[in-house]
């Protein structure tokens, strides 16, 4: 990682780089969000791929400012799951249940 450029700086670049990647790298935080129930890492993952696919587009298509949509994907942001949804589509993906063994845990 170059000097000076932050964790989040440097996995953009990355899926900038690799936006054949950034499937995975969503579902694995679905995954761990399931697994862990940590929104605040969650919606961080989404606002790196909102910056890669760019915050201003998914901001309108959306319906949101630029603003309210970093707000939305901030730490402390507490989206509704209407605007979750309207995220990953404009994203070009959509949320899906996954159906899971209750009994193996």
């Amino acid at each position: 990682m170059p000097k000076g450029t932050t964790l989040q700086e440097y996995t953009e670049q990355y899926f900038i780089q690799h936006p054949e990647e950034i499937e995975d790298f969503l579902k694995e935080s679905f995954e761990e969000y399931a697994k862990d129930g940590n929104s605040a890492a969650l919606l961080s993952q989404l606002r790196v791929i909102a910056r890669v696919k760019g915050v201003s587009a998914i901001a309108l298509e959306v319906g949101l400012t630029r603003q309210g949509l970093q707000k939305a994907l901030s730490v402390k942001g507490n989206p509704r799951l209407d605007n979750i949804n309207s995220i990953m589509t404009a994203m070009g993906y959509h949320l899906m249940p996954q159906r899971i063994d209750l009994h193996v845990r």
